[in-house]
């Protein structure tokens, strides 16, 4: 590809200058990993504000401002519905999906599958999860090439391979902690160039008046028509964008749910999600739409400055080149973009190799210091960039990013939602209904891909399909009906005391084939023996999916009906909810064995704690955010008050410094 828009030295210098910083950046923070639970979970230390702002980050994307900037240009201020469907699910996630997953410490959300069911469903989750990630680190890699290939007009993979290079390096030796730390920075970024170009955008064309006039009427509606075009319909975006892909982004996606993870508490992570989907969202749709809207304002005031031929997703940079007028500030938007690429990517890249260590390598390698663990992830993180690369051959094929992301969301994203929503909601969802779910709903899934005006066209709403790429958005409502109706069916045919009956007789069965295999005193015959091993093998199978099938007992705390017990035992006890202050004191060592921490009495009254109650200690500095910070539980008071002792294994993971007074604030 030619060289579209050209650049001198100062361009690419600033660009590097920027990568330099990153890449800094996550070798500073890396020396806070002192275990595998800082790499993946920063410790679960940090407030709120600051997991807010590192979702921006991660959920505005690269992808985000190339896409979303596509179909602004071609479909006005309908563009922004995108980013205002994640409401009407936010108290699911508040009250159901992030205390189940605080307050379990699952280290993953294959993990859950099998504290809920057991371990064959855990293994197709993982699957799943697996694939879910990897595409969305190739088309990161992607947007990255499309931001670029303007730029210097290299091959499109040529870039892809660059970049994959530098975001591996970064994210393998960060991470979580440099991941956060360096989207606290890159979220205030985005926000910031992408409201510049805007500002730029209005200037350049004389003001706000010359730009609201210039476009069409039909342009400034806030929803897309109802069912056309094909390419961008309302209710095709509210299947694939609204449901697919946001319900599955915050529920399913590794990355996300890491950073909830990372909060010093469920509230802190209800704080940050409340804040990102009633506030930050709608502004960060502005920001990575708005390029489009005054790339079109361009294309009619002055037309002769736009070029005609350029590809739809190159109208973020096309417009950032026209709209800056100096090389400096056209360099920091890109580099922007490029803070947005790292920030998607290196997330995902992190929430790879913590599913591949906790449920794969783990469980074949066992009993190995927390160091080699680490250095695994590091290993993972680095392959997991490598199939992200090899991934973007696929997404590359459609005619926008924005309609390959869409075809992506609707086909990886339903599976994995349902069998989360009906094992969290439904306490009747059972083993083999769930296996039902991801095998039974992935065939349904794959036959609509097959015959889609057959099997997709009954839900269509009218929508034109189109045969290159047929049903991109709305194939998720179909999706996800199949799912849905395949765990709703097999649940209700396979209750619990079924799959119990089930795993009964096949066990029997198993036993009764094995005797007769080793049978002495009557030797089978070959024909037998063939025999048995099928009824062997095909029992053992059968008993493996409804293993340990869920009872009463095995729910508690991972249902949304059971989160008294679940906060329960994440404590150990019962929890201690009545309110008390935060008090500030100063920290001394007390040498011992075993962990813990002891206030004075007067304290231990201010705060209305009880020994063995849980305690969160952080630096009373409260812009750090908690990065200097630990979990404890409340020893014996003693008699000093303003002084809290603490033992040595406390002060090394709090990473706290020496005359530096704490503020103590009691959790449960």
């Amino acid at each position: 590809m030619e060289q579209a828009i050209h650049t001198t030295p100062i361009f690419w210098i600033i660009i590097a200058g920027y990568f330099v910083l990153i890449l800094g950046f996550g070798s500073y923070f890396a020396k806070y990993n002192k275990n595998t639970n800082d790499f993946f979970f920063s410790g679960r230390r940090f407030s709120w504000w600051l997991i807010t702002m590192s979702i921006v980050a991660t959920g505005v994307g690269s992808h985000s401002f190339l896409k979303y900037s596509a179909k602004a240009f071609e479909h006005g201020f309908s563009s922004t519905m995108t980013y205002m469907n994640d409401w009407f699910f936010l108290p699911f996630f508040l009250f159901g999906w992030l205390p189940i997953v605080y307050y379990t410490r699952i280290r993953s959300i294959p993990d859950y599958f099998e504290r809920r069911f057991n371990r064959n469903v855990r293994i197709l989750a993982t699957i799943a999860i697996l694939g879910y990630m990897i595409g969305y680190i190739a088309i990161g890699f992607l947007t990255m090439g499309k931001t670029l290939e303007p730029l210097l007009g290299w091959d499109l993979y040529t870039i892809v391979w660059v970049v994959a290079i530098v975001a591996g390096i970064y994210i393998t030796f960060g991470g979580q902690t440099a991941v956060i730390f360096t989207d606290l920075a890159q979220g205030f970024v985005l926000i910031f160039a992408g409201l510049l170009v805007f500002i730029l955008g209005i200037n350049y064309l004389g003001g706000f008046d010359i730009f609201w006039n210039a476009l069409p009427a039909d342009f400034k509606l806030p929803l897309a028509h109802f069912n056309k075009p094909s390419n961008f319909n309302f209710v095709g975006i509210f299947w694939q964008d609204g449901v697919a892909g946001s319900v599955g982004f915050l529920f399913m996606n590794q990355g996300l749910i890491m950073r909830f993870m990372a909060t010093k508490s469920v509230n802190e992570g209800r704080k940050a999600a409340a804040f990102n989907i009633l506030f930050l969202l709608p502004v960060s749709t502005v920001v990575v739409s708005n390029a489009g809207w005054i790339g079109k304002a361009i294309s009619i005031v002055t037309p002769e400055k736009w070029d005609t031929a350029i590809k739809l997703d190159h109208v973020f940079t096309q417009v950032a080149a026209l709209v800056t007028s100096s090389e400096v500030v056209f360099a920091f938007i890109i580099a922007a973009v490029v803070a947005a690429l790292m920030s998607t990517v290196d997330t995902l890249i992190n929430a790879v190799a913590a599913v591949v260590i906790n449920d794969i390598y783990r469980p074949i390698v066992k009993d190995r210091d927390d160091k080699h663990y680490l250095h695994a992830a590091m290993v993972i993180s680095a392959g997991a960039t490598l199939l992200g690369v090899v991934a973007v051959t696929f997404f590359d094929n459609f005619p926008t990013l924005y309609e390959a992301h869409g075809f992506f969301h609707s086909t990886m994203t339903p599976p994995l939602v349902i069998a989360i929503f009906l094992g969290i909601f439904w306490k009747r969802y059972t083993t083999l209904a769930a296996v039902a779910t991801f095998l039974v709903g992935a065939f349904l899934m794959y036959l609509g891909n097959k015959y889609p005006a057959g099997l997709i066209g009954p839900f269509d709403h009218g929508i034109e399909m189109d045969p290159t790429h047929p049903y991109t958005y709305i194939r998720a409502l179909y999706n996800t009906l199949v799912c849905l109706v395949s765990g709703v069916v097999f649940s209700f045919i396979f209750t619990r005391k079924v799959e119990v009956k089930i795993e009964i007789f096949t066990a029997k069965v198993v036993s009764n084939a094995k005797a007769h295999l080793h049978s002495t005193a009557k030797p089978v015959s070959a024909f037998g023996k063939v025999y048995y091993t099928l009824i062997w093998g095909f029992a053992n199978m059968i008993n493996s999916f409804v293993l340990n099938a869920a009872s009463d007992e095995k729910l508690d705390g991972i249902t949304v009906w059971t989160l008294d017990k679940a906060r329960e035992m994440f404590k150990g006890s019962k929890p201690n909810d009545a309110p008390g202050e935060e008090p500030v004191v100063h920290w001394k060592i007390e040498e011992s064995s075993d962990s813990y921490v002891r206030f004075s009495h007067m304290q231990m009254k201010e705060m209305a704690a009880n020994v063995g109650d849980l305690v969160y200690l952080s630096d009373k500095r409260r812009w750090l955010g908690g990065l200097k910070s630990v979990h404890s539980v409340y020893a014996e008071p003693h008699d000093e008050d303003g002084v809290v002792y603490m033992t040595p294994d406390l002060i090394d993971a709090g990473l706290l410094v020496e005359g530096k007074a704490l503020r103590a604030e009691k959790e449960m």
